[in-house]
């Protein structure tokens, strides 16, 4: 198993994990890779636990993208030259306008609903991750593995260096399932947030890619024949 890296740097097991590395570590191609936020992505524990915030949080999703869309025909009609951005002279305008007192209250109950959404998945994340590094441990074990690597840290590795998928099957067998309502007082942990804020662009690059890929699909399209007259 041969690899170019950039940089074999050792990660914490926390995130990207590493055990001892002999010498002869990439000799002998004991070496993997391990996407901390694609293992979490993947088990079912992540994927019900999403699906339920959705349902049980609706109330709080509704209401934020409501308040987007007042936000943004709000700010249009602040933008009087219609540019789609407000230049000083508009600022200036809006500083006293009503629409600016309303923003500002739109944004604080934005921030409040965001929290509640947020922290439930993070609240979610943060019960998987609790069992990250015993599943990651039992993989490494398992595949006499010696080192670990960020994705990121390497310019090329075979399909077969990448450990994500054993590792989300057996956190799967520990964490089949977690609780979405946040125990009174949980505060997350700084590990947790950074994951989920990992995890979040993991998803919203899916997101990106899927619109595109069903625009051009749209776009590749035949135009339907108009019916011939009789």
């Amino acid at each position: 198993m041969k690899f170019f890296a950039k940089s074999l740097a050792i990660a914490g097991l926390t995130l990207s994990a590493a055990v001892a590395v002999p010498a002869t570590a990439q000799v002998q191609g004991n070496v993997a890779t391990v996407d901390t936020a694609r293992v979490v992505i993947g088990t079912t524990a992540f994927q019900t636990a999403y699906q339920q915030i959705s349902t049980t949080y609706q109330s709080q999703i509704d209401t934020r993208r409501a308040r987007n869309q007042e936000r943004q025909t709000l700010l249009q009609q602040l933008d009087t030259n219609n540019d789609n951005q407000l230049d000083e002279a508009e600022q200036a305008a809006a500083a006293n306008a009503t629409q600016t007192t309303r923003i500002q209250a739109i944004d604080q109950e934005i921030q409040t609903l965001t929290a509640q959404i947020d922290g439930a998945r993070v609240y979610a994340v943060e019960q998987i991750l609790m069992q990250y590094s015993a599943s990651l441990q039992e993989v490494v074990q398992a595949q006499s593995i010696q080192m670990i690597v960020s994705p990121d840290a390497i310019i090329y590795a075979p399909p077969q260096a990448d450990i994500s998928q054993q590792v989300t099957a057996a956190l799967n067998a520990k964490v089949p399932s977690v609780t979405i309502v946040p125990a009174q007082g949980w505060q997350p942990n700084r590990n947790s947030v950074a994951v989920f804020q990992q995890i979040q662009q993991v998803l919203l690059q899916a997101q990106a890619i899927q619109q595109a890929q069903a625009a051009q699909q749209q776009q590749q399209q035949p135009a339907a024949q108009a019916p011939e007259g009789r």
